[in-house]
This record gives structure tokens, C-alpha cells and sequence, in this order.
């Protein structure tokens, strides 16, 4: 089943909202400024192709307790944040409060066209989702919304699970062998049990958090064909995977599979135009 045409759609967005809203404390003090996924993937790969130059208006779309919106701020942006979890804003806010970095958060669902346009078309020299398509049950409004808020010129950035290796239905593994002269060697891996179909689905994102969330999987044909169909262009993209290994030979851990990229980062641009970046 494709989720952007799944049945039912306005209730399973709010329950989308009321799953965010019950973790985002939790997600807020674990994640704090950002955990090592946002430090040493995700961010660093966001960074590069977006490209950001100071003064630029930046939209930072689903912005979570606002670590992506912060470090955009930092590097000189002019930030509008938006998230569907009134409980997520206030903590970002509490936190931009503390270091004063004049981010502008409102509350927009990413699923609400007529919301996402009143933010202003062609305002926006750069767009940024970051670790939230796959929350999302249906991206196709957002997508193509971000065609019409983007400045000429302007570039759309998204960072996601890769679809390949990190969904719902793939699993780290570990096995050891044992050769004649006794030596045990443990090899890593990750167990692939389905890509095309993998129907929506909850699981967790951090241990220990009192709910689970939904994910939408969509495989690289499927999500691209969206933004193909919005006018949108692939003009950069990154798999960025962990270099350094686990200190736990066993440890079920991405540490542990360097060649094996847990995230995939991607830059669009309208059709008619290329970024410079």
C-alpha cells in the first residue's frame, strides 16, 4: 500500500500529531542539541548541500525541538520553523529563548497545503526537512508546495532513514565465525525482510520512549517520483555512514556496519534552475 493514498488519511494524521506530542519531552532531553546521528551524519551532509549563506530566509520544515533550526540560525539564517507538535514548539522555543537566536516557530502541519502557502511564496531561499518524510503519512502536499515557497534560485534539502537499509522492515545482525586456529571473527550486517511494500507501521526511535510513532516507508523509486512530479530535480545527494566502529564487537549498533549508510540526504532544485552549492 502507497501511504500517500492510504485510507483515513485526516485520522491518521492526527494521530501522527498526538503520538509527537506524548514523546516530545522525552525526545527533547535525549536529543538536546543533537545525538551522534545529527552530529556526525545527518548534519554535517545537511550542511553541504544546503549550502547556507547568511541572511538567507530558510524554512525549516517538521523542526522537531528545533536542533537543525538552531544550527541554521547559527550560521547566519533567518529561520521560520514549523512543526505539527505544539508540544515540540514549546520546547524549541524554551531552548532558542535560552540562546536567543531569533528563530520564528509556528505551528503548520506539513500535510496542510493552504498552511504551508501562507508562510509566503517565493520567500524562501532554501528549504529543509529533515528526519521527518518518513513520519509523515503524506508527503505530495508538502513537496510540491516547496516548489511555490522557494525563491528563484532556491533549493529544497531532505534528510530521511535510508529506505534501503533502515525501516521497519530491516534489522542490524550479528554473527560470529570461528576458524581453525580458534580465532572468532564477529561480522555485521543488515537483515533486509522487505523494500518495495513495506506497509506503515509503528516502531520506536529512541529506547526507553513512552510511544511509538509511525513510519512510512517509501522505496527511492516511489519518494523521488514525488518530487519528479512537482518540478523538482535530484541535484545532490549523500549517503553518509558511520566511520569509526562500536567499542562492543556485538553491539547491535550502526557503528558496527561503516559501509552501510543507516541515512540518505538529498538536495532537490526546480526544474528550470541549479543550485550553486
Amino acid at each position: 500500500m502507497d501511504p500517500d493514498d492510504a485510507p483515513g488519511q485526516a485520522e491518521l494524521i492526527a494521530d501522527v500529531r498526538r503520538r509527537w506530542d506524548a514523546k516530545a519531552a522525552y525526545w527533547d532531553e535525549q536529543m538536546g542539541d543533537g545525538n551522534a546521528f545529527q552530529r556526525e551524519l545527518i548534519g554535517p551532509a545537511v550542511e553541504r548541500l544546503l549550502a547556507v549563506r547568511p541572511g538567507e530566509r530558510v524554512l525549516d520544515v517538521a523542526c522537531g525541538n528545533g536542533v537543525a533550526s538552531r544550527r541554521l540560525a547559527a550560521l547566519g539564517a533567518r529561520v521560520i520553523a514549523i512543526d505539527t507538535s505544539v508540544a515540540f514548539l514549546e520546547l524549541a522555543r524554551a531552548r532558542s529563548r535560552q540562546s536567543g537566536d531569533g528563530i520564528d516557530y509556528r505551528w503548520v502541519d506539513a500535510t496542510d497545503e493552504t498552511g504551508l502557502l501562507a508562510l509566503g511564496e517565493g520567500q524562501f531561499a532554501a528549504l529543509l526537512c529533515n528526519m521527518a518524510l518518513m513520519d509523515m503519512p503524506y508527503i505530495a502536499p508538502l513537496v510540491a508546495t516547496a516548489r511555490r515557497l522557494l525563491a528563484p534560485g532556491g533549493r529544497l534539502v531532505v534528510s530521511i532513514q535510508h529506505p534501503a537499509f533502515n525501516s521497519n522492515a530491516t534489522r542490524l545482525c550479528a554473527e560470529s565465525v570461528t576458524y581453525e586456529d580458534g580465532d572468532e571473527v564477529v561480522s555485521h550486517a543488515v537483515k533486509v525482510t522487505n523494500y518495495l511494500a513495506t506497509p506503515p507501521g509503528k516502531g520506536t526511535g529512541m529506547l526507553g520512549e513512552p510511544e511509538h510513532h509511525w513510519y512510512f516507508h517509501r522505496p527511492l523509486h516511489a519518494l523521488f517520483a514525488i518530487f519528479f512530479r512537482a518540478g523538482f530535480v535530484l541535484d545532490g545527494l549523500e549517503e553518509p555512514a558511520f566511520a569509526t566502529r562500536h567499542t562492543d564487537d556485538w553491539a547491535l549498533n550502526w557503528r558496527n556496519v561503516p559501509e552501510i549508510p543507516p541515512v540518505l540526504v538529498a538536495r532537490f532544485v526546480p526544474r528550470s534552475g541549479r543550485s550553486e552549492g
